[in-house]
């Protein structure tokens, strides 16, 4: 019997990743909202407080390299589906707190299932689309990310005045569940895919065989430790990351407690800034795949975007320095718009120089050092904010990314890592 097909699958792919990734952030970013309620009920003061943020990011990190080795083995749809169902449950748990000690339990539980989300996202980009469409598609994924951030504030605020914030723990989790139903049922590998059209399995394949992809070799996970790209890829992103996490899980508490807004005034802007960062990520995904199909080579191409990102970011240091509200509010739009513009490609290329076969794989290795960077920044952030200010840490973070421009530019040289050595190899024994 034929099946319905579907034009573009990919991009109906694209939808429910997108989707996920919106649902993963309202979930993560609910606590940052809710900190200075949870101040009053729970005691949860600026020390405390990154201590909770760190047992979501210790979760979040040590699962990074299990979570693609999951992937890798079990597949997308099981592993994510798997992923999403356990942080949706977690996620309600958190309104049984009754102590910082429960809530940062809690958020371990949940930092647990959320590590999957952007490295099974990455699998999904190597299985269905070619280099010159991957890096917009995950700039899109990272616009999600961001949506998810900007609908937080005003959504858990509501559900909080509307009930409490026992509630809105609740009912941001459950909306995850939903997910599962059109995931399983719409979710395969292209060349399983029972709608997908002719045209377009055509096309994919084609994009893999012109895209000078070798026969891909076995790897054993443990085996890309051994790559000078996969540490250089691993230290830019422990060094550059940590903005991101600062914006998330801060941004909310400095907007109320150092620029004087309250809860209402700080859900009415906060999307401003999030807003910007949705756009740097399809931008920058855009333009290196522009240049991709211009007949850029790909590394030159994620590296122009890398460089013009880096260079953007000291503007963020006038931040703490001008007492306008719209004048601070304008740097943070530059930041994180530089930010997601330079996440985005330095994930794509995570995709770009390592076999399909092990993307989750190298993704959560990679990924390992995006949460290393933060769980150290997190407590950092506290101890210098409770005996300090701001400052020290808006003129730390507008140097970040130059130094890891400079390591990526060092250590990632190769357009196939694996591919060349395993040649290499090869040749040596011959």
């Amino acid at each position: 019997m034929s099946r319905f097909k579907i034009k573009n699958l990919r991009w109906v792919i694209a939808g429910l990743v997108l989707l996920n990734t919106i649902i993963n952030y309202v979930d993560r970013q609910s606590l940052s909202v809710l900190a200075p309620e949870l101040r009053r009920s729970l005691g949860l003061g600026d020390v405390s407080y990154g201590h909770v943020v760190q047992a979501f990011l210790v979760a979040y990190t040590g699962f990074y390299v299990i979570a693609g080795i999951i992937i890798d083995r079990w597949g997308v749809k099981i592993a994510y589906g798997g992923a999403m169902a356990w942080w949706s449950i977690a996620a309600m748990l958190n309104a049984l707190s009754r102590s910082v000690g429960e809530l940062g339990f809690f958020q371990f539980v949940l930092g647990v299932g959320e590590s999957f989300n952007f490295i099974a996202a990455q699998k999904v980009a190597a299985e269905w689309y070619p280099p010159k469409e991957r890096a917009l598609l995950n700039g899109l994924s990272n616009a999600a990310a961001v949506a998810g951030a900007i609908i937080t504030p005003p959504l858990v605020v509501y559900l909080m005045h509307r009930w409490n914030w026992q509630m809105a723990f609740v009912v941001t989790g459950a909306i995850g569940v939903l997910w599962l139903i059109p995931w399983f049922l719409l979710y395969h590998s292209p060349t399983r895919h029972p709608n997908i059209t002719d045209e377009e399995l055509a096309y994919i394949r084609e994009a893999e065989l012109t895209s000078g992809a070798p026969v891909e070799p076995e790897v054993r996970w443990i085996d890309l430790l051994r790559y000078r790209e996969t540490w250089g890829l691993l230290i830019s992103r422990t060094v550059s990351d940590p903005v991101w996490w600062f914006y998330l899980f801060w941004l909310p508490k400095y907007l109320t407690e150092s620029r004087g807004m309250t809860m209402k005034a700080m859900s009415a802007v906060i999307w401003i800034p999030y807003l910007a960062s949705d756009i740097g990520s399809i931008m920058g995904g855009w333009y290196s795949g522009f240049l991709v199909s211009r007949n850029w080579k790909i590394l030159e191409a994620r590296d122009r975007v890398l460089l013009w990102s880096a260079l953007m970011m000291p503007l963020g240091i006038l931040t703490v320095f001008t007492r306008s509200q719209v004048g601070a509010l304008a740097c943070m739009c530059v930041v994180l718009f530089a930010h997601m513009s330079w996440k985005t490609n330095l994930m794509t290329l995570t995709i770009d120089i390592y076999p399909k076969r092990v993307v989750g794989s190298i993704a959560g290795i990679v990924a390992l050092g995006s949460g290393l960077g933060a769980i150290g920044f997190a407590g950092i952030v506290g101890y210098v904010i409770k005996n300090y200010s701001y400052t020290p840490i808006f003129i730390a973070m507008g140097f970040m990314h130059i130094t890891a421009y400079f390591i990526v530019r060092w250590t990632v040289r190769r357009e196939k890592v694996v591919a060349v050595s395993v040649a290499t190899q090869a040749s040596s024994h011959a």
